[in-house]
């Protein structure tokens, strides 16, 4: 795969911004002492990320190592907390995210990669996988795309068929993160045909399994390791179905809900990297007689910046919230739904908006490769798209009230 050279290393990061949000009610003491914890050890890490496929095997090392990674599992193989906790993803996320996007994608692929397993796996496949996710010992991906299925998940063509033993696969999945890189990789397929999402399936496909070729790497504007998976006669045994037989869509649809509030997290750390780098560069830019921050148009945008980024925030914060406010052994309310939307929405398209005024305000340097708000503006992009369009996420809201 071909990674964008980076001549000029990034800037040492400036303080993380105010942890006084901890404070809200949406989280708790485990929280508050979560996020300053993890701040001051984002603050110690330099990677070399010119490669990134190099790059993300680092970052999941170092992860596992320092134990971020078990906030990816539940306590019972080898986690941090009783079960998944959204308010725990979203501050990790969002502190990884100010530090390096590619830390917090390495960080957030291990969760999403790997979280099917937590909530459907089956006691040997649990412990097959979620411990050495937690150690970093293994690395998780979700093959869940296709070329002609992306937001339309019930469309995928990808095909699994028994056969005497176990399953055949075939077919072709698309933008697979850590696609090349990852030790297996949760796969959905057709069982039935005919059942639309009713027949989908999801499979555990080890990397060496033979019929599967993750050679097929993806060059994107911000570098991260993704591929094409092509499966041909692919053979699993019956052991590798995870979760109920036709049970794939809803399942998929269970893990992106627990991820979907720290995508939005994702964007709120960009972001608030974004200002922080604009606020450093006005405080020292020198022009007619003055700094760049003495001007009213600065003072201006820099408000705009952050009142983009609150209300995100708030939002986020609070789709979290209601994740985990949720009993455990019941189905999200569709109050949840709405609420990660316009979260994810509200939190990435912000982002754009802050990390392009934090571009302008830099000038020329903005727009010189190596400088942080230049990796930002190409970072920040995909997360528009990927979990959910903001189309899609507006189809959602816009159904709700519809329905309210």
């Amino acid at each position: 795969m071909v990674a964008f050279e980076n001549p000029h290393p990034h800037p040492p990061a400036p303080p993380h911004p105010s942890l006084d949000h901890l404070g809200l009610p949406f989280f708790d003491d485990a929280h508050r002492q979560l996020a300053p914890t993890l701040a001051a050890w984002s603050a110690e890490q330099t990677v070399d990320e010119s490669d990134d496929r190099a790059a993300c095997r680092e970052w999941v090392r170092r992860l596992g190592t320092a134990g971020w990674l078990r906030y990816c599992v539940p306590a019972t193989h080898g986690g941090a907390l009783p079960r998944l906790d959204s308010r725990a993803l979203v501050l990790l996320r969002e502190t990884l995210a100010f530090h390096s996007p590619l830390a917090d994608f390495a960080f957030a692929m291990q969760g999403l990669g790997s979280g099917a397993i937590t909530l459907a796996g089956t006691p040997a496949q649990q412990a097959a996988h979620l411990p050495a996710v937690a150690r970093g010992e293994q690395i998780a991906a979700f093959a869940l795309s296709e070329p002609d299925a992306g937001s339309d998940v019930a469309a995928l063509r990808t095909r699994a068929q028994a056969v005497p033993g176990g399953w055949q696969l075939d077919g072709t999945k698309t933008w697979i993160s850590n696609g090349g890189l990852a030790d297996f990789y949760v796969t959905f397929a057709k069982t039935d045909p005919e059942a639309g999402a009713r027949g989908i399936s999801a499979f555990i496909v080890p990397a060496g399994q033979p019929g599967l070729d993750s050679s097929a790497h993806i060059a994107l504007m911000a570098p991260h390791p993704l591929a094409t998976l092509r499966l041909s006669t692919c053979h699993l045994p019956d052991t590798a179905l995870l979760g109920p037989l036709h049970g794939g869509f809803k399942l998929a649809m269970q893990t992106l809900d627990i991820f979907r509030a720290s995508v939005a997290a994702a964007a709120l750390g960009m972001a608030r990297r974004a200002l922080a780098e604009a606020v450093r560069y006005a405080r020292q830019r020198r022009m007619f007689g003055q700094t760049l921050a003495d001007f009213q148009l600065t003072q201006v945008r820099l408000g705009e910046m952050s009142a983009l980024i609150e209300s995100a925030a708030l939002l986020t914060y609070r789709a979290a919230w209601m994740r985990d406010s949720a009993p455990p052994d019941q189905p999200l309310p569709r109050a949840y739904t709405a609420a990660a939307a316009m979260a994810k929405m509200t939190a990435t398209e912000n982002a754009q908006r802050v990390i392009d005024m934090a571009l302008q305000m830099h000038g020329g340097q903005g727009v010189r490769i190596g400088q942080k708000v230049e990796s930002l503006y190409r970072d920040i992009r995909a997360l528009r798209i990927y979990e959910g369009a903001t189309e899609v996420q507006l189809l959602i809201l816009g159904k709700a009230v519809l329905n309210s």
